[in-house]
C-alpha cells in the first residue's frame, strides 16, 4: 500500500471479523453488491434515526450519526444486529480515538434498531490501547503481497466476500 493509506472504521469492524475481509477491502476490492444482508444494513441504516445528522465525513472517518448529547458529542453506529457487537464496539472505539487525536471529545452509542437496544461506548485508555494495536495490525496486514488463507467461520456464509474466498 501506498505512503496515504490510513485506518478507516470499517477496515477496523472487517478485521475485527475476518481479517481476509479487510485485506480484501483494503485493496477497493468490493463485496457482492446484491448481498442481501449488505443491503438489509444499508436500508436500516437509512431508514433508522431520521431526525439526526446521518453520515457525516470527518477526514477519513465516515460517522454514521452525530447528536449534541447533555454534556458532549455522542457518535452513533448502527448496525443490523448485535451478532458482531464487540467489532462495532472497536469500530466506535475507533471513531472516539480518532476524533480524540484532532481534539474532539465525543461518547459513542452503538444502536441496533431492529432490536431496539442501544449501547454506551466510553472511550477508556484500555480501549484507546487496544484501538492503536488494532490499527498497527491492520497496517502491518494490508502491506502484505497476499491476503492471509480464508478461515471457515459459521459467518462466513452470509459475507459479502464469500465467493472470493470459497467459491
Amino acid at each position: 500500500m501506498g505512503n496515504d493509506f490510513r485506518v478507516t472504521g470499517s477496515l477496523v469492524q472487517a478485521y475485527t471479523v475476518c481479517p481476509r475481509q479487510a485485506w480484501l477491502a483494503s485493496r477497493k476490492i468490493c463485496p457482492d453488491e446484491d448481498n442481501v444482508y449488505l443491503a438489509l444494513g444499508r436500508l436500516i441504516d437509512q431508514q433508522s434515526y431520521e431526525r439526526e445528522k446521518k453520515e457525516i465525513r470527518l477526514g477519513h472517518l465516515c460517522l454514521d450519526l452525530v447528536r449534541r448529547g447533555k454534556k458532549q458529542l455522542v457518535v452513533g453506529e448502527v448496525k443490523k444486529s448485535s451478532r458482531a457487537r464487540e467489532a462495532a464496539k472497536l469500530q466506535l472505539a475507533f471513531y472516539l480515538h480518532e476524533l480524540a487525536a484532532m481534539g474532539i471529545e465525543a461518547e459513542g452509542e452503538l444502536l441496533f434498531p431492529e432490536e431496539r437496544r442501544k449501547e454506551r461506548v466510553i472511550l477508556d485508555e484500555a480501549m484507546s490501547q487496544q484501538v492503536a494495536e488494532i490499527k498497527a495490525s491492520i497496517t502491518a496486514l494490508v502491506s502484505e503481497e497476499k491476503p492471509p488463507p480464508p478461515d471457515k467461520k459459521r459467518r462466513c456464509s452470509k459475507c459479502a466476500y464469500v465467493e472470493l474466498c470459497w467459491a
